[in-house]
This record gives structure tokens, sequence and C-alpha cells, in this order.
């Protein structure tokens, strides 16, 4: 990409981006299928791999899109929402996207955009545009795969254009209700849509309520499934420094002393669902095996910001998305196996439709104190009716109030570091409740 742009340029265009509604959410695939058609149908120029699930999509895209570029193939990756860029959500061989690139692409869709517009009660979305935005810059790369991950749902996500070879589900669990239904067959329901036929569909283990439909879109189909547990699944974990070592049953065999630099139970299962839709994806199966150092090359360049981030130490700070009951079980699942703080401040801020007393009923036994705030989302529960909450479940003597981010940070280091006898290195801060406020979070702690 020779296009060079003034830097101001992608501030604009961002702003555009910006203008249609960040959260503005309309579910029809008619404006983007005509959106890609009049750009050529970018996503039929290479093959995907398309996940959905309600926790750990963005943690298992990014193992994948790693395994698959230690096989020496070139990769696009479509993650949502982003941290610090919207760059990030289109990665090309792993890094965003050049603000150059973004801004050259965007030219080329904004036109087809606006035509699609005129013709449509409703404008395309926010998503809607980033998603033509990554279809078009993968065919203009080009890449040789496609790792795609659902802005939510499934079946009437735009990004359900692909018709993907292989098919990812994550765990599911309860989320997002209001759009998806409040039973956990509903949800998966709309999220078994990504199932098309002929599909390899790779499944993490599921609870029976969420495994019958998807088991009934793939017979209905003719998908053929492999199952967490059954064909595929983690046989031994290990905690290690930074990260854990596993060993993986794969389609193609097993797969020892494999190394990744995440904590948790829940990042080792995502290893697996990643190492079997790479498989997949490369037809390792009964008869064939990948090469084991390529796949110990693959997980160990993996990342996953914003999951268990490290960004401080003296006292550790970590940042972590976790936004419903199923996350934040895991979450609260990996400090108590893999961390040994002798103290552990909260920084709290969730989003005012998240189920904010069972995040707090999973944090007490963790948290010596929580800080609870807002974030920058206008979508944020008011720090006063959080901090309510918080004093019914954890008692006013240990919750704090911040009405901003960088005085709640504040607030919970001061609080970690005192009557702490010595050295710091047992004493943490954990900043979490939702993807935005580490967002937030990380902005002021990566400067």
């Amino acid at each position: 990409m020779t296009d060079r742009t003034d830097p101001t340029e992608f501030t604009n265009v961002d702003a555009e981006l910006a203008g249609r509604g960040f959260t503005r959410m309309v579910f029809e695939l008619d404006r983007i299928e005509s959106l890609l058609d009049l750009l050529g149908s970018p996503q039929r120029a290479y093959p995907s791999i398309h996940l959905t699930g309600t926790n750990g999509k963005t943690s298992t895209a990014r193992m994948i899109d790693s395994l698959l570029r230690a096989f020496g193939l070139h990769t696009g990756r479509y993650t949502s929402p982003h941290l610090e860029t919207v760059r990030e959500r289109i990665a090309l061989d792993g890094e965003p996207v050049s603000e150059e690139r973004f801004v050259a692409t965007y030219r080329e869709v904004k036109p087809l955009a606006e035509l699609v517009d005129q013709r449509s009660s409703e404008p395309l979305t926010y998503f809607d545009m980033t998603t033509a935005l990554a279809f078009a810059t993968f065919a203009d790369a080009p890449v040789d795969v496609a790792v795609v991950e659902v802005g939510l749902g499934g079946a009437e996500d735009a990004t359900n254009v692909l018709q993907a070879g292989v098919a990812v589900l994550t765990p599911i669990g309860l989320d997002h209700t209001e759009w998806l239904g409040d039973t956990l067959e509903d949800i998966a329901l709309h999220k078994a849509g990504i199932i098309h036929p002929g599909a390899t569909v790779i499944c993490a283990a599921q609870d029976d309520e969420a495994a019958r439909p998807i088991l009934e879109r793939c017979v209905e189909v003719g998908a053929t499934v492999a199952r967490e547990g059954t064909e595929f699944g983690v046989l031994r974990r290990a905690v290690a420094v930074g990260g854990q070592v596993l060993t993986i049953q794969g389609l193609g065999g097993v797969y020892e002393e494999v190394f990744i630099p995440l904590h948790g139970a829940h990042q080792a299962q995502n290893a697996a669902v990643a190492l079997a839709a790479v498989e997949a994806f490369l037809g390792a199966g009964t008869k064939r095996q990948l090469d084991v150092e390529a796949v110990r090359e693959g997980f160990a360049t993996a990342s996953s910001p914003g999951r268990l981030e490290k960004v401080r130490t003296a006292p550790t700070i970590l940042l972590d998305g976790a936004h419903n009951p199923h996350g934040m079980t895991a979450t609260v699942t990996a400090l108590q196996e893999e961390f040994a703080f002798s103290k552990l401040v909260g920084v709290l801020a969730v989003l005012a439709d998240k189920d904010a007393g069972s995040l707090l009923e999973l944090l007490e036994p963790v948290l010596d104190t929580v800080v609870v705030t807002r974030n920058s989302s206008p979508r944020a529960m008011p720090a006063d009716e959080l901090a309510a909450l918080a004093r019914e479940v954890f008692g006013p003597d240990r919750v704090e109030v911040a009405d901003e981010m960088p005085d709640a940070i504040e607030a919970a280091v001061a609080e970690a570091e005192s009557d702490v006898p010595g050295e710091l290195s047992g004493v943490g801060v954990l900043v979490t409740g939702s993807v935005v406020t580490v967002a937030d979070a990380r902005r002021l702690l990566k400067r």
C-alpha cells in the first residue's frame, strides 16, 4: 500500500464512522450484502474461519491467527470491540492495519455505502461498515485466510455473509438477552446460524440446553461437528511463569509441552478450540497431525490484551474485560488458581444493562476492597448506583466510590499499598467489569 495520507485524515474517517452510531444495532443482512455486492464480494476472495460464542471469541481468534501464521499463512483477523483504535479490529498478519491503508479502503467503500444508504430505510451501521472495510482490506492484501469474529449473535450478524468452511463456537452463556433471548437455547440458536452447509464445526463444551440447537443445526445443514471433551480437549495443564503449559488432545493427535502466555483454565480451553479449528482448516485429522514445533511456536507468540493483562508491577495491576457472570467466573477462578495475592483491590465499572449484582457476588471472595466508578461509555452505570449494589454485597466498609477512572485507579493503588509491610510483590489491583473499562484504564496506565 503506497497511498500516504495526512495524519488528520484518519481522525476524520474515525469520526465519520462513529457518526453512524457506535452502539446502533440493526440485525438485517440485506444492507451489508448489497454493499459487498457493489464491492465485488471481497469476502469470497479467501477462505474463512468464523467464530461465535459468549466468551472467549477474541482470545480464540487471536490464537487461531497466531497458529496460522506459524504455518506460514498470511492472515486477516477481524475482532471487536477495540481497546484503543478501530484499526485493532482489522489486523493483517497479526498487526492492526495502518492508518494509510484504513483511510484508502474507506475512500473506496464510502461512496458505495452512501449509495446503499440512499436505497435503504436504515443506514449502514458502524459495525456494517467496519465489516465491509475488513473484508475489502483482506481481499486487497491479499490474505490466505480470514479469521472473523461475530459482533453479536450469529445468524443475523453482519459477518454471516461469509458462509465459512470452519465455524467455531466458544462457550455460550447468558448475555445480550435483550437481543438474543433469555434462555441458553434461544442464544445458541442465534449463534448456530453461522453454521452453513458442509461446514466443519468446532464446538467448545456447552451446557445441554445450548448444545442441542447447535447439533440440530449441524444435522439440518449437513455440517460435521467436533466437540470438546469427545474429539479434542485439554488433557493436562500446569501453571508456569507468565502463563501455563498444556497437553492438548487435538483432532490429529496429542500435542505436548505447549506453552501459552495466558492465564486461566478458560484460556487453556480456548487454546484447545483454536488448535482444533486450525487442524480442521489445514486438513489434519485421525491420519495426520500438525507439526508440533509449529504449534508450539504459534501458541508461544499468542496474546490477548485486556484478558488478565499485567500492565504494572509493585503493585501488580491486572486488566480484565469480564463483563458477564460466565466470564467473571473464569476470571475469578484464574485469580484463585494462578495468583497468590496477599491483598487485592478491585476497580469496577460496568454498563447499565449488565448483571452488576452477579459480578459483585463473584468478585467478593477475592477482593479485599472494591472501588466503583463509571467508564466512558454513554451506557455506563452511574457510580452511585453501582456503589449501592456493591455495599449490599461487600458491606459499606469495603466499598469506595470515585466518579472518574483516574481517581478510581489512584484510590485503588493507595488502598492496595496501605497497611502492607515490606515489598509490594503480593499486592494487586484488578480493573474489570467491561471492555470499555479496560480500554479506559489501558489508556491511562500504558502511557
